[in-house]
């Protein structure tokens, strides 16, 4: 049976966050990838690795792409990398619990592009957005409905 894999871009993935991912992973049986151009602290369980990549721009992006396979679960804030992660086939959501899918994600990138022009262009001044409890509430909901739904899929698949 395939096994499925939680991979994780993890460079500025919230503490909170990758709690979440790690009791799941632990929970539910699946591995779960952190990918990371530095050592990133992580709860001991032997369902859960780091991949320290090169500090290179885009290194651990290039590092997801060539290992998630079709089926597996991402998270990740990086919304290009996020469509190059759908057109592969693997279910992709933030850390927000936004889930990225065909039919949204290059709107998403296209108001990312363009917001980034005004605010290059001093038209739009930047401003920090809050990452709260509700956020983490939003994700960790996503995050389990979503687990649930790849680990389905793949029982499926499998007894096919």
């Amino acid at each position: 049976m395939p096994r499925l894999t939680v991979w994780v871009d993890a460079d500025s993935c919230p503490t909170r966050v990758r709690e979440i991912i790690c009791a799941a992973s632990t929970r539910c049986g699946v591995d779960a990838v952190f990918v990371a151009n530095r050592k990133i602290p992580l709860p001991p369980s032997p369902r859960v690795s780091t991949v320290v990549v090169a500090e290179e721009d885009q290194s651990a992006d290039a590092y997801l792409i060539e290992h998630a396979q079709s089926g597996d679960l991402t998270v990740t804030r990086d919304i290009p990398l996020a469509a190059q992660l759908v057109d592969a086939g693997l279910t992709v959501l933030n850390d927000r619990g936004d889930v990225f899918t065909e039919a949204n994600v290059r709107e998403r990138l296209s108001i990312r592009d363009h917001m980034y022009e005004l605010r290059t262009s001093g038209i739009l001044v930047s401003e920090q957005s809050r990452y709260g409890k509700r956020e983490i509430f939003r994700f960790a909901n996503a995050f389990d409905r979503e687990l649930t739904r790849a680990l389905n899929q793949k029982s499926t698949d499998s007894t096919l």
